[in-house]
């Protein structure tokens, strides 16, 4: 029993007690009561799970985990993926822009800014481009966040057909229990680390608003590497009646980063703080509006309605060439060369309605989910601007002209259902489908390319089966499982030729695949646990075939290349010693062994092709372990981690030794210590402390081929930062 619960009793017990000695009129009775002393801890328990129905969707017998951001030790302004997802299994993170983005992948799939996934805000898609470029480059503010919902692929058919799955960042809620709050969150850190987060919240009548903004700057950990950050929100919530909400939501991020650029192998060796660069930029401003209609028709039927949109932009301004090629003054010149100038313009609309029905039959009670999604998308790329010769952020063509000029046009409408069937009290049956129909348009120009020779529509038109099941054991464990079909969209990057000895297949279809998992979670007092044994299939993945005309003339072609599998396990193990009621020791595992190879296909190299079967696939390491312990004593609260990835591999060929740009070659194995504090002095004032890589590694951990850049991306070395929180609700 925590300590809000035994002083609300202690307040109740008083209050009843006074009570009754009130009800005598005739006589005055004194009683002098003897203090209460409760000597307590708030446990914290960083990660759960969903219930088997939340709002208008199914959970039951899916691999899902819920992250409490807002009770953990983690410095939230840095964004350390790798600490705020130390206890989910098998997140791969990569570590590209400090605290800009969150990278990060499960079971073998791509990190880039998580587009292999359904990304989230309070149930709203963030994704830019579902179908064109689904990476999310709004960035959150993490100081935003309560908590992190994340469901794995076989919640594909209800949340969106991406193999990843889903990640869900649920906002801070309004008090609206008090017309006025306000939170101010603060740290200064290593690297001239600068951030501070103010909101407001509250309610007024039947309304309750929260409001925020966010600022942050940072120099960076490499030389020349600088960061500056903002972002703003505002939610509307109206209850218009018992059964009805309306809610209006509106979310910006802004950063400008100064990209210190790719090294060599032998320039990482040499100091991996060095930079390549120093008039790279890249800048995403993205806006998300959206409005959210929640209708409890009965207590058996839900309805729930959703409106969004992702406006904005995608900017860089780059020297765009390998570390081998240095930025210096061109001799014929006497003056910088001309960066290259790249502009994404995102307009992405979603309108999706869902129906929960709770029903009777066979003397037990079942639920089934309905629903319609409707995306309209429009992704206007602009690129290979010639840019200016400066240094500052500029966005200027000096002719006025882009080299690509495309547009990547999507209708797409997916109808869905899902039933749980609760066919004993122990056992639930899954069963559901989803159908996507859809087309995609391109058209533009590119001054290299014949127009006639440019794919211009792709279709899909496909459905998609899932099941699972959920067994309780008892009230704290179960077994559960599933088999869910789910497909990622062909991005806009994989059909656009980069140069006019390449061909798009017409022909090139989006990838399927599908996820499988059965595992045994639960927990005690003392003791929690999730092992999950998976395996994802990746059929149809994108490639670049070398090929030969009928006149013996060398291209390469894009297309689909060929089928991959990973399979493997993931377990959580939390262990919690309770010595007194003032203080615990919790010990925790979240490891991951994963086997990812290629099992059919081929792939250019040089003028031929090579087999991959056997291959691993990129970027999947066999081994990914975070361990850690946190003693809390009181208020005080300390935890260490210790993170391990293993060896991976930047090409599906699976190339050894660097090659001399260091975009092919082994990615080391790395190891990583952090430690995190937290006092919580009252209910108003909170400080938090960490160091970061305590001992100082040298580490990357991907080899990119595309932004930002083919080569070595160090990571950050040892840092420290201190965070001040301040919550208010003045009466």
């Amino acid at each position: 029993m925590n300590l809000f619960i035994k002083s609300m009793l202690a307040i109740i017990l008083t209050s009843t007690s006074l009570n009754i000695f009130a009800q005598d009129k005739d006589t005055v009775i004194i009683e002098e009561l003897k203090p209460v002393l409760i000597h307590d801890i708030n446990y914290r328990n960083e990660l759960g799970h969903l219930s088997d129905v939340k709002g208008t969707y199914i959970n039951s017998g899916k691999k899902n985990e819920v992250i409490s951001i807002t009770r953990s030790d983690v410095c939230v302004a840095e964004k350390s993926a790798r600490q705020l997802f130390a206890k989910v299994p098998g997140v791969f993170v990569y570590d590209m822009e400090g605290s800009n983005q969150i990278n990060i992948a499960t079971r073998g799939l791509d990190p880039h800014r998580a587009w292999e996934m359904n990304l989230r805000k309070d149930g709203i898609i963030i994704n830019s481009d579902m179908y064109g470029y689904p990476a999310s480059h709004y960035s959150i503010p993490m100081e935003h966040v309560e908590k992190i919902e994340f469901v794995r692929g076989t919640g594909s058919l209800q949340y969106g057909a991406q193999l990843g799955g889903m990640l869900n960042y649920l906002s801070k809620k309004a008090n609206s229990s008090k017309k006025f709050n306000f939170e101010s969150i603060n740290t200064i850190g290593s690297y001239d680390l600068l951030s501070s987060y103010n909101a407001i919240h509250g309610g007024i009548n039947k309304v309750s608003y929260y409001a925020y903004t966010v600022k942050r700057t940072k120099d960076g950990y490499r030389d020349g590497e600088g960061t500056e950050y903002d972002a703003q929100g505002i939610n509307l919530s109206f209850e218009l009646s018992k059964k009805i909400n309306v809610t209006l939501d509106w979310a910006r991020s802004n950063y400008i980063y100064k990209i210190p650029g790719p090294l060599t192998d032998a320039m990482f060796e040499s100091n991996p703080r060095q930079a390549s660069r120093n008039r790279n930029y890249y800048s995403p401003t993205i806006q998300i509006p959206s409005i959210t209609f929640d209708w409890k028709l009965s207590d058996n039927t839900k309805l729930l309605f959703t409106s969004s949109a992702v406006l904005g932009q995608r900017k860089s301004v780059i020297f765009d060439r390998p570390a081998t090629i240095k930025d210096t003054i061109n001799a014929a010149t006497l003056m910088n060369n001309n960066r290259q100038v790249d502009i994404d313009n995102f307009e992405s609309y979603t309108q999706e309605v869902r129906i929960l029905q709770k029903y009777r039959l066979l003397n037990q009670n079942h639920t089934i989910v309905v629903g319609l999604q409707y995306m309209n998308n429009n992704l206007h790329r602009t690129q290979l601007g010639k840019g200016t010769t400066g240094s500052n952020y500029d966005l200027s063509l000096v002719d006025g002209q882009w080299g690509r000029d495309m547009f990547f046009k999507t209708e797409n409408i997916a109808i869905f259902t899902e039933n749980s069937f609760q066919l004993t009290k122990n056992l639930m049956l899954n069963a559901g489908a989803r159908m996507e129909i859809g087309d995609s348009k391109m058209s533009g120009t590119i001054i290299y390319y014949p127009e006639n020779n440019i794919p211009v529509s792709i279709s899909r038109n496909f459905p998609l089966f899932g099941a699972g099941f959920s067994y309780k054991v008892h009230s704290n464990s179960e077994f559960y499982g599933g088999w869910t079909q789910a497909y990622r969209p062909m991005l806009f990057k994989d059909i656009i030729p980069s140069s006019i000895f390449e061909k798009v297949d017409p022909k090139i279809q989006d990838a399927k695949g599908y996820n499988f998992e059965m595992g045994y979670r639960g927990r005690t007092k003392s003791f929690q646990w999730d092992v999950t044994g998976f395996v994802l299939k990746y059929n149809k993945r994108f490639g670049t075939l070398a090929m030969v005309d009928d006149k013996g003339e060398f291209y390469t072609y894009r297309t689909n290349i060929g089928d991959s599998r990973t399979q493997g396990l993931e377990l959580f193990i939390q262990y919690n010693f309770n010595f007194s009621g003032q203080s615990r020791l919790s010990v925790f595992t979240s490891t991951a062994i994963m086997d990812g190879r290629y099992t059919s296909g081929s792939l250019r190299a040089g003028n031929v092709n090579i087999d991959l079967v056997g291959k691993k696939i990129e970027s999947v390491p066999n081994l990914i372990s975070r361990n850690g312990l946190t003693f809390q004593f009181k208020r005080c609260s300390i935890t260490g981690l210790y993170s391990h990835t293993g060896k991976s591999y930047a090409d599906p060929l699976n190339t050894e030794m660097p090659n001399a740009t260091a975009s092919v070659g082994a990615v080391p194995a790395y190891s990583l210590i952090d430690i995190m504090f937290s006092y919580k002095f009252s209910e108003s004032f909170q400080l938090k402390a960490s160091i970061n890589n305590l001992s100082d590694r040298s580490y990357f951990t991907k080899r990119p081929l595309f932004y930002p850049g083919p080569g070595i991306w160090p990571s950050d070395g040892r840092n420290l930062n201190i965070t001040a929180a301040i919550s208010l609700s003045p009466s």
